[in-house]
């Protein structure tokens, strides 16, 4: 799903720094809520968070 999620992500933002900034504060978010709750992730944060982001702008 990952890559053809990029190119339609990269056209719901207006400019790929926006796209990584909400990235980046996501995988954050995952990353320490799976600290928190003890919990082994199978796949990246980043990964996580892609899928995400892409679900929500790219999938309406």
């Amino acid at each position: 799903m990952l890559n053809p999620s990029i190119g339609k992500l990269i056209q719901a933002y207006e400019n790929r720094y926006d796209l990584v900034i909400d990235v980046a504060r996501r995988a954050r978010q995952i990353s320490n809520r799976a600290q928190r709750e003890q919990e082994i992730l199978t796949e990246k944060p980043v990964t996580l968070a892609l899928d995400e982001l892409a679900r929500e702008k790219c999938d309406h």
